[in-house]
């Protein structure tokens, strides 16, 4: 079992990396700013800290990348917030789409004894609720071999499998369209240009049709798999 004991703020910029894809890949500062909603600025000041700290390293031009230390940090956190996402939607019934930003406000503050505690309590859930694996009381995460619905083609069909963490207002929207886990999608058009994507959301006579940019859409995790085969689970 670990416990970072670390500030809010470093704990923050660590699981921000991790989600970003930073233990297998370097990632931009630039997004790393992005997602905090800080300034560039801030976010290389608080680079250069980690990486004295080790906790991340810093490849010039090309972004920062997780150290295994700090990966094991980030995933602490990690695990606090999707424990009570699923604490959240299953015990107090919140809305799926809201659990996201109210879990995060927790998760700084539950001491280690009080995550495993909840944990037991859960009956130690694999998932939270929006589909996305818990690390273990060791910090370990089993990584699921999902991909993005934007790189789908025209025709092609699949089953959401996860929402990768973003704000509560991300959710809600995708939430909105029915783009939730378990859910059926299709690429009926992909407009040039970068352009939205035209899906076909739900089974046959029940489904509709939403239009989803490609910045949402990298976000729909998903399992392609052909319609048949689906039907057939």
């Amino acid at each position: 079992m670990i416990d970072s004991g670390k500030s809010e703020s470093v704990e923050m910029y660590l699981k921000s990396v991790a989600e970003l894809g930073g233990e297998y890949k370097p990632v931009p500062i630039g997004r790393v700013a992005e997602r905090l909603s800080v300034s560039p600025v801030s976010a290389n000041e608080m680079m250069k800290r980690l990486v004295e700290q080790k906790y991340i390293n810093h490849q010039p031009y090309k972004g920062v990348s997780l150290t295994a230390g700090g990966q094991r940090i980030a995933n602490s956190v990690i695990r606090r917030q999707r424990l009570w996402e699923c604490f959240l939607v299953d015990h107090l019934k919140l809305d799926w789409a809201k659990v996201h930003d109210l879990a995060c406000d927790l998760e700084h503050a539950t001491a280690a004894e009080v995550t495993e505690a909840l944990a037991d309590y859960l009956g130690n859930p694999a998932k939270c609720p929006h589909g996305n694996p818990i690390p273990d009381r060791d910090g370990q995460i089993r990584h699921q071999q999902n991909i993005p619905l934007s790189i789908l083609e025209v025709g092609q069909e699949a089953r959401i499998k996860a929402i990768v963490p973003e704000s509560s207002d991300v959710m809600a929207y995708l939430a909105d369209r029915a783009l939730q886990p378990g859910q059926i999608v299709k690429i009926v058009d992909a407009a040039p240009l970068k352009g939205p994507l035209t899906l076909s959301v739900g089974r046959h006579g029940e489904a509709t049709e939403v239009a989803l940019g490609l910045t949402l859409a990298d976000l729909v995790l998903v399992d392609k798999t052909e319609f048949s085969s689906i039907e057939n689970q």
